[in-house]
């Protein structure tokens, strides 16, 4: 049950009975022969397919983060980080004022990660709220199927080739990691990473993403416990 799909009424009576919200954060930037939304649709489709299950809400996502190192790739586009740490803040006040108090941030951009320490201090003054963060590639259910069928799990790789992502043909074989000589502009990120895809396997068999987006999904459905 997505928000764009109701109207201010459906959403009062939701809050009638229940607090819950999913929102999702992503980027807009390059990911191999991936889609440049994959850190936004690989989160949503965990999201619909949590609400489907659960019944919570799912706010419009956040489809644009921080991702100044890509700003080479044609397609990418970033925001600052202050300016993301504000529009998220501001979308949490505004579900906070209209009764929304359990709301569970799901991250898809490694770039983001900074947000969380805005929540902290949101929560602090938000004595009602409670926030979690889910950042699907990090979680342990993620990295027990990687280790499981040893993928190494890398950007733009087989963990975040699902067929919803994926509009291109993949390469087969995997992708010798480059060497990371610290930190880098855009330009020297496109000279070292190439086609964008930071090493390892190109794709996974087809269960093997069934059974990572079926451990993530699982994760997502614990969290909205709120226990």
């Amino acid at each position: 049950m997505r928000l764009e799909d109701l109207n201010w009424m459906d959403v009062e009576n939701y809050l009638a009975v229940d607090d819950r919200l999913l929102l999702v954060i992503g980027a807009c930037e390059q990911h191999g022969y991936l889609s440049l939304l994959t850190d936004v649709r690989i989160p949503m489709a965990l999201a619909d397919a949590a609400s489907e299950r659960s019944g919570v809400l799912v706010a419009p996502p956040v489809n644009f983060g921080c991702s100044h190192y890509f700003l080479a790739y044609p397609g990418t586009l970033s925001l600052r980080l202050s300016t993301l740490l504000d529009v998220v803040e501001d979308l949490l006040r505004s579900a906070y004022r209209q009764g929304f108090r359990k709301i569970l941030v799901m991250n898809g951009h490694g770039g983001n990660e900074p947000v969380r320490g805005r929540l902290y201090e949101l929560a602090d003054q938000l004595k009602e709220l409670r926030l979690v963060w889910y950042t699907w590639w990090l979680s342990h259910s993620t990295q027990q199927v990687a280790l499981k069928y040893d993928l190494k799990p890398n950007h733009a790789s087989w963990m975040e080739a699902f067929p919803f992502t994926i509009i291109a043909d993949l390469p087969k074989g995997e992708k010798q990691p480059p060497r990371i000589p610290g930190l880098m502009s855009p330009e020297e990120a496109r000279q070292v990473y190439g086609d964008g895809v930071f090493g390892g396997a190109y794709q996974a068999n087809p269960a093997v993403m069934d059974e990572l987006f079926a451990a993530c999904l699982a994760d997502v459905l614990q969290l909205l416990k709120f226990e």
